[in-house]
């Protein structure tokens, strides 16, 4: 049955194709590039990204010579941070295995760090023509309404049997075309939450859930664990012009980013004075800030916030503490979009259009 709907979806995709900065040219680092990005960003927020990305690391070399902190920076607000370090470690296997270029093989893509079946099947793909499915929730959604598949679409066995009956129907030129006709037809019709466009649906012929009216039951997916809710309060202190910053550590949530001081639990405004005392600053003014949240995968910060206005530090350091001015803060230290709601008390915009989804 799904055989049927590869030339109508291709001739769709032919006359309703996404014009997009990573599609001007078939470069598997710039599919690559994209693919991370868009993972969990919408593909207008990710532009933006992608082309500031290019411009500072426009090859693979680039990529893996790149400093850390830079590179943090350049994906600033896009969050999920341990992608773009596997896409470094990704880019020195190849400049060490590849001679600087990614492999034009599925398999090989793979075992590369950071790439799974999906990005590695659109790289492959696109890039190559190859008849390899690229797979992810889009499609998979879309699969599952075309079969009426009541299966939980994010158990792994249920993945694997989408992955083999779209490989079946892979063609042997244009791969890469269907490849991402998927994908437009999963962010513009075939959407989620039961808002599908059937009406104007290439596939809508082929469609058993379109056809039994079972558009809003699909797909089926497990409950998420409830998050666990941790409470913090965020400081944000200023020395004059400058403002307190600090490092994370370099392993576990956020790792090796900047952030705002922050203490855990939600602080009352006297012990907020006292513990900057005891930190050898003289608080000469408070301000209580608007309270606000911040989802992770499995984490969710509620904040509260405080602008304290401390008296001036000779050296603009207190412990871990680095007082900075706010141009040299927005140009070099990654901030996670986690402190969003308190970069605007002092004018920082994270990345190139603000601030996305997080996570470690």
């Amino acid at each position: 049955m799904l055989k049927t709907i590869v030339q109508p979806l291709l001739a769709w995709y032919e006359e309703n194709k996404r014009e997009l900065p990573w599609r001007k040219e078939k470069n598997p680092y710039y599919i690559w590039v994209s693919e991370i990005m868009l993972q969990q960003t919408r593909v207008e927020a990710a532009r933006p990204y992608f082309e500031r990305f290019i411009v500072q690391l426009p090859t693979v070399e680039a990529l893996a010579k790149c400093p850390e902190e830079r590179l943090l920076k350049l994906w600033e607000g896009l969050g999920y941070y341990n992608r773009v370090r596997n896409m470094q470690k990704a880019a020195r296997c190849v400049m060490e295995e590849y001679d600087g270029r990614l492999p034009a093989d599925a398999a090989a893509l793979k075992r590369l760090p950071g790439i799974g079946d999906y990005t590695a099947g659109a790289i492959a793909s696109i890039t190559w023509d190859l008849p390899v499915p690229a797979v992810d929730g889009n499609v998979l959604r879309i699969w599952a309404r075309l079969t009426a598949s009541y299966d939980d679409i994010l158990r792994q066995s249920v993945k694997q049997r989408a992955v083999k009956e779209l490989a079946a129907i892979m063609p042997k030129e244009g791969s890469g075309n269907l490849n991402q006709a998927f994908m437009d037809l999963g962010s513009s019709l075939c959407v989620p939450k039961g808002q599908a466009g059937c009406e104007r649906c290439p596939l809508a012929f082929a469609c058993e859930a379109c056809k039994k009216g079972l558009i809003a039951e699909l797909p089926v997916r497990k409950k998420p664990v409830p998050r666990r809710l941790e409470a913090y309060t965020v400081l944000i202190i200023r020395d004059g012009s400058r403002v307190a910053f600090r490092r994370r550590s370099g392993e576990g949530l956020l790792a090796g980013l900047y952030e705002f001081p922050n203490l855990q639990g939600h602080a009352a405004g006297e012990d907020v004075l006292a513990f900057l005392r005891e930190q050898g600053l003289e608080p000469l003014y408070i301000e209580r800030l608007e309270p606000a949240k911040h989802i992770f995968s499995h984490i969710e910060w509620r904040m509260e916030g405080y602008l304290v206005r401390v008296a001036a530090l000779e050296d603009g350091q207190a412990g871990d503490w680095i007082f900075a001015d706010i141009q040299t803060a927005e140009r070099e230290y990654p901030l996670p979009a986690a402190f969003s709601a308190y970069t605007s008390y002092i004018n920082i915009r994270l990345g190139p259009a603000g601030p996305g989804k997080e996570d470690d």
